[in-house]
């Protein structure tokens, strides 16, 4: 066996494995208590975009002065964009969360849709139906969702 071609064919496969990784960077987006609409709406963009990116995005709200006793506000900036790695904390003057983006594996499988009414089967025409069945199969009861992140700033007391 010739040394040099294995050797080749090894580098190529490294290098084949190396184009297909992502290095996961940890971006950081600051934020202030006092942050007006469009600053809050753009940064938080900017986050959901680092995620989608597959990054790790670190979202700090800076405290100055009297805005320490009010760090409530804080919290109500800071929304759920993606899975929260460490929870919002307090960190001297600042307010830190640690977000990943939301893994593949965790959303929802396509819903198949429900078979037409003449093509029932024998077996479930015979199958007595539950209070339950019945609103499930109307779609009456909705299946419980997770809450969507929106792009609006909470309000915030400025007092």
């Amino acid at each position: 066996m010739d040394f040099g071609k294995y050797k080749y064919e090894q580098n190529k496969k490294l290098q084949k494995a190396r184009k297909k990784q992502h290095v996961t960077h940890l971006k950081e987006v600051k934020l202030r208590p006092k942050i007006e609409e469009h600053d809050y709406r753009f940064k938080v963009n900017n986050g959901r975009r680092f995620l989608e990116l597959h990054d790790k995005v670190k979202f700090t709200v800076t405290f100055r002065g009297r805005e320490m006793a009010h760090t409530d506000a804080g919290f109500r900036l800071l929304e759920e964009v993606g899975q929260v790695e460490n929870a919002a904390r307090l960190e001297g003057r600042n307010l830190v969360l640690l977000m990943v983006p939301r893994s593949t594996a965790a959303k929802p499988a396509e819903r198949k849709p429900a078979p037409a009414a003449g093509k029932a089967t024998a077996g479930a025409a015979k199958a007595p139906t539950t209070g339950a069945a019945k609103a499930q199969s109307t779609g009456a009861t909705k299946a419980p969702s997770t809450p969507r992140a929106t792009a609006t700033k909470p309000p915030v007391s400025r007092s």
